[in-house]
């Protein structure tokens, strides 16, 4: 099965390329046919030219069959130039398709499959294991062809010189193959677990220079790199077993083909001896031999190099064989946004894979234009409840439904879902781009008044216009050049030009400060009347403005209601927010609540 499945990928990546690939296997084919021709041509001047009178204007000149010689080396460089120009060719693009295809795929990928996969070995499975791949069925499955056309036009020469020679070649055949499948056995199952290996390594490489900020805050600097020696010397290891199996495997190899090349020549050597062949065929005999040797060797790399992309057909048919986000439940039923915008929760349970309930039994209703307010302690469910509003997770159809306009979002096209809810994440993630393309990358089309008008209500404008480059700045990467404030507000301009009309702040305001904070939901009200806002805060101030205010616990609705109204119940609310205000903060909070 596993077989039939990589045959299924080569012929899906040689997709427009197979062409090339068809002319390099020609193009080796007239190699190695004219390369066949160079012991004939020394077996016909030995025996005829130098060894006779047939011949005798080419016994005065023999520099014509130099002039041969040399016009078939020409001829076979001029075709070993043809096909390595069309491996070349066939091999990036069969390279570039299996790349274009995993990144498109991995997009298309559910969170729950990212939660689950490191990032660098991702990173090693698109990457080394392409390479690995591209380097097999382009490099070494021409060297078989090539093999077989050299095996097959050699041994003919062969057994049309002398019969009983070629036998004894034949006998060292089986013992080549028999070692070197024995060898491929072993190296494929290293190779594995040196491939794993590298891409535990990757993973440590990619986390460091991502978190550098924090493993220089905390002073983990010797942590992450003992933790990297580690996982190194490991990878270090695995490959010296590799390479010292390998080298035994040469070594063996070296000594059979040894062994082949002095008893055809001391064979041959008898029989010219006794007149059972001539010198000229005894040197192209010899020679033959020699040519035939190599492939044959060759053989074991091959099975080698094919059991390293076996390990990494497999490696990258996991992300292949893995299902893409669900976009409908059939095209039958998918349609598009309802012109209502009311979102109502209905008995939605729900649990990540293998882990604890995270969502038990809720219900709620946001109407459409108004501001949502969710609160709740880490590991309560917040966050969890707009991913699954934006389909980040899905929600199994007996677990409840989430619908928007009285319509269930499975039913709604993904791509329409999403871009109808703008989403803020606590974490902001900028690319090392310009500020400008970085807002812009909701809307690449946006002119730059409208970037700067979402700026203006993220208050950041100003901010970015005192840059010397303005919004032409470089961010650097993850945006670790600006402050973690101004990245929050870039973050929030860019979900704002996506001008969608649910906007979700998850916990995205925390970063900046309080009167920041106000400065932009006050913009948010008085410019954008007609979106529902979402609102995901620890900060009292954040949400006491909202139309209405969800409290979780524990996955569970504690309480609902408004700022007042949640105040006088006494409840979790009353408790945080008298934890979180002082009597100033009150009054404040009460001016910043009639938003």
């Amino acid at each position: 099965m596993k077989k039939h499945r990589r045959l299924q990928l080569i012929l899906r990546f040689f997709e427009g390329t197979r062409g090339a690939f068809a002319a390099a296997v020609a193009a080796s084919f007239v190699t190695t046919i004219l390369n066949s021709l160079t012991p004939q041509i020394f077996r016909f001047t030995i025996d005829s030219v130098l060894g006779s009178d047939d011949y005798p204007y080419l016994s005065g000149h023999l520099w014509v069959m130099g002039l041969v010689l040399t016009g078939v080396a020409l001829l076979s460089g001029l075709a070993m130039f043809i096909c390595r120009y069309h491996t070349a060719k066939a091999g990036e693009n069969f390279a570039k398709n299996m790349r274009d295809t995993l990144f498109i795929h991995v997009q298309k990928l559910p969170m729950s499959w990212h939660d689950k996969n490191q990032t660098g070995d991702i990173i090693q499975r698109c990457t080394s294991d392409v390479e690995v791949i591209r380097n097999f069925v382009v490099t070494q499955l021409l060297e078989v062809f090539r093999t077989v056309f050299l095996v097959a036009v050699s041994f003919g020469m062969m057994v049309s010189m002398n019969v009983k020679l070629s036998m004894v070649v034949l006998l060292f055949v089986p013992l080549v193959v028999a070692y070197s499948a024995i060898f491929y056995r072993l190296i494929a199952r290293r190779f594995t677990d040196a491939d794993e290996a590298e891409g535990e390594l990757s993973t440590v490489v990619q986390e460091n220079a991502t978190g550098v900020r924090v493993v220089r805050a905390f002073g983990q600097e010797k942590y992450e790199m003992d933790r990297f020696l580690e996982k190194n010397n490991a990878f270090a290891e695995l490959w010296i077993r590799l390479g010292t199996l390998s080298g035994l495997y040469w070594g063996v190899g070296d000594l059979i083909t040894g062994l082949q090349v002095i008893t055809i020549i001391v064979l041959g050597a008898v029989e010219a001896v006794h007149g059972n062949i001539s010198v000229g065929e005894f040197v192209a005999f010899a020679s033959y031999n020699t040519t035939l040797v190599w492939p044959v060797r060759g053989l074991g790399r091959i099975l080698s190099d094919m059991s390293k992309a076996g390990v990494s057909f497999d490696r990258v048919d996991y992300i292949l064989g893995s299902l893409e986000e669900t976009y409908a439940k059939s095209e039958e039923t998918e349609k598009a946004m309802p012109g209502s915008f009311d979102i109502d929760f209905k008995h939605v349970d729900f649990r990540y894979e293998e882990g604890k309930q995270v969502l038990t039994n809720v219900n709620l209703h946001i109407p459409q234009g108004t501001t949502f307010g969710i609160l709740g302690g880490t590991g309560s469910g917040k966050s969890t409840l707009v991913q699954l509003l934006d389909r980040l997770y899905e929600l199994d159809g007996q677990n409840g439904s989430v619908m928007i306009g009285g319509r269930d979002i499975r039913e709604i096209p993904l791509q329409e879902l999403r871009r109808n809810i703008g989403m803020v994440l606590q974490e902001p993630f900028l690319y090392s781009r310009t500020i400008r393309e970085n807002i812009a990358a909701s809307r690449p089309e946006a002119s730059m008044e409208e970037i700067r008008e979402a700026a203006r209500i993220a208050c950041i404008d100003d901010a970015i216009m005192s840059f010397p480059d303005g919004y032409e700045t470089l961010v650097g990467e993850r945006g670790v050049t600006l402050s973690g404030g101004q990245r929050q507000r870039v973050a929030i301009a860019r979900m704002l030009l996506q001008k969608a009309p649910v906007m979700v702040f998850d916990d995205s305001l925390s970063a900046v400060d309080a009167e920041t904070d106000y400065r932009i939901r006050r913009a948010l009200k008085t410019r954008m009347k007609d979106t529902t806002v979402i609102l995901i805060s620890h900060r009292i101030n954040t949400l006491m403005g909202a139309s209405q205010i969800l409290v979780l616990n524990q996955g569970r609705i504690a309480e609902t209601g408004t700022h007042q109204e949640l105040l006088e119940k006494n409840g979790i609310y009353r408790k945080i927010y008298d934890i979180q205000m002082s009597h100033d903060d009150r009054k404040g909070g009460k001016e910043h609540g009639s938003l």
